[in-house]
């Protein structure tokens, strides 16, 4: 009887044991599938282009503020990948730069904007946060999270940078000269790592845009 008794107890922490290990081979098939479809997604969506309209830096009282719209649109895979639950992330960067003859130019100001866009589930609702630091996919820290009900009403927001300050009015010597230097893109390294795989190197995935231009020291120049 005690050997009965054991016998059946241990088949069923047998049975638990091997159904926990099913499930867990099931979730991680399903992601693969998932990172699969985005990769083939990655090879055969047509190039995006990515295009800045508005581009420039404004000086003000209180300082000097970039302004910025860009026009894009998200590959077939990229937006799947979004309804699918993973989110994207999307770096601005400008650096305010005082020019030397002598010397490399120097570095006055760095500026960084962070923005992760996710969607969901729940809600049926797209979700964007912004941080002047990195986001992660653990944490939010300190950024600022707004709600949409549609892709298009999120993507603008990413699109659009209104009056960014990058550098305050004593930073800038009137006597001198100085450039900045400005770059949007789709933050890859951020991906499920099997998605860098398919993406990085990619056209389709390559949402980038760079510019330089000579810092205007006053409004009325």
């Amino acid at each position: 009887m005690i050997m009965t008794d054991f016998s059946t107890a241990y088949c069923r922490r047998f049975s638990l044991h091997h159904l926990d290990l099913f499930r867990a081979a099931l979730g991680y098939l399903r992601m693969a599938g998932l990172v699969l479809g985005l990769i083939f997604h990655v090879g055969t969506h047509a190039q995006q282009t990515l295009q800045s309209g508005d581009f420039g830096v404004r000086a003000e009282e209180d300082g000097y503020f970039l302004q910025s719209t860009f026009d894009f649109d998200l590959p077939t895979g990229v937006e799947d990948a979004l309804n699918k639950g993973v989110p994207l992330f999307f770096v601005a960067q400008v650096d305010v730069l005082k020019d030397r003859w002598y010397w490399s130019d120097k570095l006055v100001t760095h500026n960084e904007r962070h923005m992760r866009l996710s969607y969901q589930p729940l809600s049926r609702r797209w979700k964007i946060y912004i941080s002047s630091q990195p986001i992660s996919n653990t944490g939010l820290g300190v950024a600022m999270g707004q709600s949409f009900d549609t892709l298009a009403e999120a993507l603008a927001m990413v699109k659009r940078v209104t009056r960014w300050k990058i550098a305050e009015r004593q930073q800038i010597d009137p006597s001198e000269k100085y450039h900045y230097n400005f770059n949007f893109r789709l933050d890859l390294s951020q991906l499920p790592r099997p998605l860098q795989m398919g993406a990085i190197g990619d056209s389709d995935w390559a949402l980038s845009f760079t510019r330089s231009q000579r810092l205007v020291i006053d409004a009325s120049e």
